[in-house]
């Protein structure tokens, strides 16, 4: 399973290495673009329910996967308390959130899927993944910033970050 993983994220990075478009980025001034969103609570590393225009909607964070704390019939994973922890930590309760939308809007469960970012310009699901709190998980046509958390898994992955350095396999 991991050479898989190894294999898949080689492809992404090839694939956009040689698209001859740069990787993307966020937007220019993040700080320019008005929060859209308000944190209700975290529900885990990798998901979070937040106020969008007064109703409440389960948002899954794109292009990540921390380890399992909540999934029914699944045993708590190695690192998955301290990865929800992080993920509370970065966002506290209230906080204004700004939630960039992909191709795909939800996922089979009704998640509203986003990339999200903090007043001050942090890419928060990209800052899991750096941290070693996340793998990068790609699936398309949700892949604007995947050869970015491709990397950034590589990077924490090297340095033995986060679940990188406390997980075996």
């Amino acid at each position: 399973m991991r050479y898989a993983w190894v294999v898949c994220s080689l492809m992404i990075v090839l694939t956009a290495a040689c698209s001859g478009t740069p990787p993307s980025r966020a937007p220019t001034d993040i700080t320019a673009l008005t929060p859209n969103a308000t944190l209700v609570k975290v529900v885990d590393g990798d998901t979070i329910d937040v106020l969008v225009h007064g109703r409440k909607e389960r948002v899954r964070l794109i292009g990540i996967d921390t380890p399992e704390t909540k999934k029914p019939n699944t045993p708590v994973q190695c690192f998955g308390p301290e990865a929800s922890a992080f993920t509370a930590a970065l966002l506290p309760k209230g906080i204004a959130l700004y939630l960039e939308r992909d191709v795909e809007p939800r996922d089979p469960y009704d998640r509203l899927l986003a990339y999200v970012y903090l007043a001050d310009g942090t890419f928060v699901n990209l800052e899991i993944v750096r941290q070693g709190y996340a793998h990068a998980l790609t699936i398309a046509p949700n892949i604007a910033h995947s050869s970015e958390f491709v990397h950034a898994a590589h990077d924490a992955h090297a340095a033995d970050a986060g679940l990188w350095g406390k997980c075996s396999g």
